[in-house]
């Protein structure tokens, strides 16, 4: 019924533009070709593009305030590096990294396409730069280099990447790169690009003011944040923005005004002017509809599951590469990029990946706004959508296909493991493939951690498929993060390696 009315209006506009009108009629014809218009430039995106998608929720409730095909399939581009910048944050939480860690760059970080740094294989920045360049240039050379540095190897941290999007509710994302760049496998939707961005607010307060940031200085470059709406509409503090020739122009952003606060996501813009013109609108529109009450708690993550065959012994080496990895010289490495080219992605549409992935087909034509939807939260129709899901055995094969390996290997690597695994907060001290090696490890640990560990409970964690199984030495029964991330910050200064997570 939207569809026909837009027509409707479609006719009414080109019948006026095409008549000759005089005098009265003709000033009568101006105000109503002026009404048409307007109507039609908000609804544009709908009318003239079937890639775009769109929803706006309350960060203070969970309520979605509007949706628009918010649970279609898209390719996320370049919000693709919020989920990378999600994992820089959490290993900064977790004392694994630094803001001073260096980067290295390797020879497949360093020969992506732009948008980039430019920075030579061999070389490195700190942590701190690599966040910057992807919050202001989307560098794709950067986000390679820290998902190398996370994970080991990029394909390694895609998977990361995909279990944490899990962990947070993300049910219908799938990563396969840290960047964006073109890949037909990596899909998402604007609901689950809404809850990336609520859980990077919740999560991680501290480190969310990256976001805003409007430029920083590299060597003798100022580069500026291609998110045109910062400092221009107000309230508006961040997040990302994408683009592909397939995906078209995405925008995620977040905006908080007044004691109301928002997270929006405009996702297949027809042009960068188009796409902000849409944020504004819904920005303004639905702001004063947003609510000055709720804690905004809202993303409850889930432990994401262990990836399969990811050793610490690789991501070490990672580590050690970038510590002797020398620093780039930004004056002279750094050539001006220019603008963002134009990817694309072969032989594939969104259009044709929809038909392959797509859900069964809900009652209305939009469920985010259907009369019959669930509840009107993210979370409450997030889970009738997981319902749904379950229920389609192609949607359930295809879209999960991407980690049920990973999560058959943690099974086996937890039938495996005959030790009882303490729930809660735990700290990892190292690996060996020797189970009798990393016992005597978590030995010498104990006696050198004193009060910290006194009530600590030493136990491994065997990982592999029999023939290279890795043994993880660890010690639990930490009441919260604090008291793990303090254990940890105590052992290095005895010279133990150690990171704390959430079992």
């Amino acid at each position: 019924m939207r569809m026909k009315s837009n027509a409707v209006s479609r006719s009414v506009f080109f019948d006026l533009a095409k008549r000759p009108l005089g005098g009265i009629a003709k000033a009568v014809g101006r105000v109503v070709l002026a009404g048409v218009v307007a109507g039609l430039v908000f609804s544009a995106p709908a009318l003239a593009n079937s890639k775009y998608a769109g929803i706006v929720v309350d960060a203070k409730t969970g309520k979605v305030l509007y949706g628009e095909d918010a649970d279609q399939l898209r390719y996320p581009a370049s919000l693709t590096k919020m989920m990378t910048l999600y994992l820089t944050f959490e290993a900064l939480e977790a004392g694994r990294i630094s803001k001073s860690t260096p980067v290295a760059f390797s020879k497949k970080a360093a020969a992506e396409p732009p948008s980039k740094l430019g920075v030579r294989a061999g070389k490195a920045i700190t942590v701190e730069q690599a966040v910057l360049s992807l919050v202001t240039r989307s560098a794709n050379d950067a986000a390679t280099a820290l998902g190398e540095l996370l994970g080991g190897s990029e394909q390694r941290f895609a998977r990361m990447m995909t279990n944490k999007a899990r962990a947070l509710g993300m049910t219908r994302t799938t990563y396969r790169n840290a960047n964006g760049l073109p890949n037909t496998e990596q899909k998402t939707t604007a609901r689950d690009q809404a809850r990336l961005g609520l859980a990077l607010r919740q999560h991680f307060p501290q480190y969310y003011d990256y976001f805003s940031t409007r430029s920083f200085r590299f060597g003798k470059q100022t580069i500026g944040n291609h998110n045109r709406l910062l400092g221009n509409v107000r309230g508006v503090d961040g997040i990302k923005t994408g683009y592909t020739r397939a995906s078209g122009f995405n925008l995620v952003t977040s905006a908080q005004l007044d004691g109301r606060s928002i997270v929006a996501v405009v996702m297949g813009g027809t042009s960068g002017g188009a796409r902000d013109a849409q944020m504004r609108k819904l920005v303004a529109k639905y702001m004063p509809a947003a609510s000055r009450r709720g804690n905004g708690n809202l993303i409850a993550e889930a432990p994401a599951a262990p990836v399969e065959a990811v050793t610490e012994t690789a991501v070490a080496e990672a580590q050690a590469v970038a510590a002797a990895a020398p620093a780039a010289s930004p004056a002279s490495d750094l050539p001006n990029t220019g603008p963002v080219p134009d990817f694309r992605y072969t032989g594939e549409s969104v259009t044709n990946v929809e038909m392959a992935y797509a859900a069964a087909k809900p009652a209305s034509d939009n469920p985010v706004l259907a009369a019959k939807a669930a509840p009107n939260t993210l979370d409450a129709q997030g889970a009738t959508l997981a319902r749904q899901a379950a229920v389609s055995a192609d949607v359930d094969t295809q879209i999960t296909n991407s980690v049920a390996k990973a999560e058959a290997s943690a099974g086996a690597a937890a039938r495996q493991s005959a030790d009882v695994q303490p729930q809660g907060w735990v700290i990892q001290i190292g690996a060996t493939s020797d189970k009798a090696q990393a016992m005597t490890l978590l030995g010498n640990a104990k006696e050198k951690g004193g009060k910290v560990l006194r009530d600590a409970t030493p136990f491994t964690v065997a990982f592999g498929d029999g023939t290279a199984q890795v043994y993880r030495a660890r010690f639990g029964g930490f009441d919260d993060q604090n008291k793990a991330v303090n254990a940890c910050k105590v052992l290095k200064k005895k010279g133990f390696a150690c990171w704390a997570s959430q079992q």
